[in-house]
């Protein structure tokens, strides 16, 4: 099977001028002296990605992703080695960049689409579909530069979507939009997925590039650093950052508002119920409770809790899709879930819980609640960290 993107030695380079004068002289001496300095976005990248493969692209700000994701949509070109795209593209990049404000919603759904290479007949076939999706049909007929930022974005984003694309290209956000339809934009997303559509996919979520991705790969100052299976990639990332000293925490979640939500959230320790909470380490029993509502038409939600230190680095968490519970709900979409941690093994200090209610994939969360319970740990005897492994002595052999 032929790959659907192959990349030999490609190779991106910026011209820095340090004033517009050295601009012009350039121009005037025509390369016989040089007024620039190069900078190098990537360098020698080479890169095979199959037909229906999930590719995560990582690394720091100025690592060369977002330039990598724009020779792929063919907005840039490289300076060096070859770029090989088998299909048609859609990119969520900068939606509804291409859009004429002074045109109609209705003609650019057709100058965009005619761009992704559709006929005419084609887009005749689709308008309907693109229109109804969008969500804004009262307002087709009006110039697009009248529009709201809400539904510019719908529109561009239906539109780059309805042309049956081979390869997706998402810069960072897994839906768009506000309320119903970042679920809409979602589901969209997961549905390319599901037929087969080639994704690449960059995101500074470590946890989304693990969920989401089959591979992933690591940039470093334009070169790639490591490239493998998204859990190995995601790691090593990780493990690089917190050598370095670097404070990596997730960014936070973006919330779709609409779909679901947190009633209440609440712990308990060796019967004292409350939200700030002192239990004792290795004895204390600790129970969290989650009480949500979701949209009855969808399916049952995950639940997941995250406890952080008062850096605010996650030390541990649990998941309803991690450890394959299925969360029940009742006819209203009411529902509520436990987690237990019997003799809790985390060691003397404060800690925070974080609850989340997600889609049924935890990939997309509908309501969080931030530090929603404080808990103080005591402890007997001399241990230090954070937690405490379980662990045997030996009397070894003289």
């Amino acid at each position: 099977m032929k790959p659907a993107i192959i990349l030999n030695n490609l190779g991106k380079c910026y011209q820095i001028y340090e004033t517009p004068r050295d601009r012009l002289l350039q121009m005037l001496f025509r390369g016989r002296r040089q007024y620039y300095r190069e900078f190098w976005a990537l360098h020698d990248v080479n890169l095979e990605i199959m037909p229906g493969e999930v590719v995560g692209i990582i690394g720091s700000n100025g690592a060369g992703k977002s330039t990598l994701l724009q020779l792929v949509c063919g907005t840039l070109s490289p300076t060096t080695g070859d770029i090989w795209v088998g299909g048609r593209v859609a990119a969520l990049l900068e939606l509804g960049a291409g859009f004429n404000p002074e045109f109609s919603g209705r003609e650019n759904v057709f100058l965009s689409a005619a761009l992704t290479g559709l006929t005419k007949d084609e887009i005749d076939s689709r308008f309907d579909e693109i229109v109804e999706f969008s969500g804004i049909r009262d307002f087709i007929d009006q110039p697009v530069k009248t529009y709201s930022s809400g539904m510019y974005v719908r529109l561009a984003f239906s539109v780059a979507t309805s042309v049956d694309p081979n390869i997706l290209v998402i810069d960072e956000a897994l839906s768009v939009g506000d309320g119903g339809f970042a679920k809409k934009s979602f589901d969209r997303i997961m549905q390319l997925r599901e037929k087969g559509a080639t994704i690449l996919f960059c995101s500074h979520s470590l946890y989304h590039v693990e969920a989401f991705c089959d591979r992933a790969v690591w940039l470093e100052k334009g070169n790639v650093r490591l490239m493998d299976r998204a859990a190995h990639v995601t790691a090593a990332y990780q493990a690089s950052l917190d050598k370095e000293g670097s404070i990596a925490l997730e960014p936070a979640p973006q919330l779709l508002k609409t779909g679901g939500r947190l009633l209440k959230v609440y712990g308990e320790v060796d019967g004292v119920v409350g939200t700030t909470l002192r239990a004792i380490s290795l004895k204390s029993t600790l129970t969290v409770t989650v009480e949500f509502s979701v949209a009855p038409e969808l399916p049952p939600p995950s639940v997941a809790l995250g406890i952080a230190n008062v850096a605010g680095v996650t030390i541990a968490s649990a998941s309803s899709v991690n450890d394959g519970v299925e969360i029940n709900v009742d006819a209203t979409g009411r529902g509520q879930a436990t987690v237990v941690f019997p003799n809790i093994s985390l060691l003397k200090g404060e800690y925070y819980i974080t609850a989340f209610v997600a889609c049924e994939k935890a990939i997309h969360v509908y309501d969080m609640a931030e530090r929603c319970i404080t808990l103080q740990i005591s402890q007997e005897g001399l241990a230090q960290g954070v937690v405490a492994l379980p662990h045997e002595w030996g009397k070894g052999k003289l």
